[in-house]
């Protein structure tokens, strides 16, 4: 090892050489980041095939951060409300296969100056949004809708069990009864227990972000539906999901192509 006036040139090339590296990897993380603006480290590291510790080390270096994500409101209409006589059936189990459990919830989107209501439906094992309806309100047709839709895309399957929230939409008497009706086991977190409803609670952070937090840049309220079509076709098809490692779609076929191998 030369060293010249005290200085090590070895470890001057080495520093110069991982410079010159993070600095390329600067590049492939921004534009990583212009494509899926919501990703973090643990993302970017699986979509680059890097190691998350030096995706994480390069993003601190330059100070690169995704967008940040948009709290979601209390529905406050719900606090005073009796607890629902629907236990948690989802705690501590996961599905061994599609479409034997779903989890739901909906969120509000504030467009023009007026509320619009997202309501979903997520296939538990393939983390795949299977169903989803829009409206101005959120009563019981707004999940309903939304229900039917997973119904209609999933060929008809009925899962065993869905999860959602206490809320009133949920816990009306037209819904229990429907659900019972195709012998569906309702399952419901416990009340001001978000974290039990984890799956839909992370979604819908993300998928703020991905649609673009400033909704009234929107033309119209068709304009807007259809950039929710689109962001959650984007969820489904191509964004990475960090439990899975590769998008709900990919991860749902490799999954149906193992079924026909051992078949």
């Amino acid at each position: 090892m030369i060293k010249v006036l005290g200085f090590c040139r070895v470890s001057f090339y080495y520093h110069h050489q991982l410079d010159e590296q993070d600095e390329c990897l600067k590049e492939q993380i921004l534009k990583v980041l212009r494509a899926n603006p919501a990703y973090g480290h643990r993302r970017i590291a699986l979509a680059l095939g890097i190691n998350r510790k030096r995706a994480r080390r390069v993003m601190r270096k330059y100070g690169i951060k995704p967008y940040k994500r948009m709290a979601r409101r209390r529905k406050r209409s719900d606090l005073g409300r009796k607890s629902a006589p629907f236990a948690n059936l989802v705690k501590n189990n996961q599905p061994v296969k599609p479409n034997l459990v779903y989890v739901s919830d909906f969120t509000c989107l504030r467009f023009q100056g007026r509320n619009l209501y997202l309501s979903t439906f997520m296939d538990l094992f393939t983390r795949e949004v299977v169903g989803w309806s829009i409206s101005v309100r959120h009563t019981k047709e707004l999940v309903l809708n939304a229900f039917l839709d997973a119904l209609k895309n999933n060929g008809f399957q009925i899962p065993k069990v869905i999860h959602s929230d206490q809320g009133a939409e949920y816990n009306c008497k037209q819904y229990v009864k429907f659900l019972t009706y195709l012998g569906i086991q309702i399952s419901m977190s416990k009340k001001k227990s978000p974290w039990e409803n984890s799956y839909q609670e992370s979604f819908y952070a993300n998928f703020k972000t991905d649609l673009g937090l400033e909704f009234d840049r929107f033309n119209s309220l068709g304009e807007l539906i259809e950039a929710v079509h689109q962001t959650i076709n984007y969820y489904n098809k191509a964004r990475i999901h960090t439990s899975l490692k590769m998008p709900p779609e990919e991860y749902k076929r490799l999954y149906d192509q193992k079924v026909v191998e051992f078949s």
